[in-house]
């Protein structure tokens, strides 16, 4: 912001100048010494504005590209989450069924009726739950890494934005 204020004091000073040398020279002859002066002052402050107009182009692509970077890792993180959400909801029902599954078995035992199937499905529910206990687990550690991931790419990523204004 310093820089911008300098070279709008610079560019004020040369359009003063220039409009000095045009009342001079309405009245009488233009110095062409201070013409001179006056004509490089003016193309020292349009490069000069035309390099601050392409520092400000390429903060803005800076910026724009660092947008899409964010909005790729939130992409990523909803979907991981939503994998989370999906293996949770499937170790819920495992569960649920692992129960029902017991309390049926635990009747027929009670009955003194013990059943073959009833004991069967039992344990394959156990091995489902177990498994999308496993799944959940595994979805869980996936969210975990990714988010690490980009918290240590962040870290790695030297801060050059400070550099570059200075």
């Amino acid at each position: 912001m310093s820089e911008i204020v300098e070279l709008e004091r610079r560019i004020n000073a040369a359009l003063d100048r220039i409009g000095r040398g045009l009342e001079a020279g309405a009245g009488a002859a233009v110095d062409p010494a201070e013409l001179a002066e006056v004509k490089q002052a003016l193309a020292d402050e349009k490069l000069a504005s035309e390099q601050l107009e392409e520092r400000v182009k390429s903060l803005r692509d800076k910026r724009n590209a660092l947008e899409e970077e964010l909005e790729a890792l939130r992409e990523q993180n909803a979907q991981s989450l939503s994998r989370l959400d999906g293996e949770l909801q499937s170790l819920r029902r495992a569960n649920q069924q692992l129960r029902d599954n017991n309390v049926a078995l635990r009747e027929a035992n009670a009955a003194g009726v013990g059943e073959a199937h009833l004991i069967n499905k039992s344990m394959m529910a156990e091995l489902e739950s177990l498994r999308a206990n496993r799944a959940a687990d595994r979805a869980e550690t996936s969210a975990i890494l990714s988010e690490l991931t980009a918290v240590l790419e962040g870290a790695a990523k030297p801060d050059t934005s400070n550099a570059e204004d200075a």
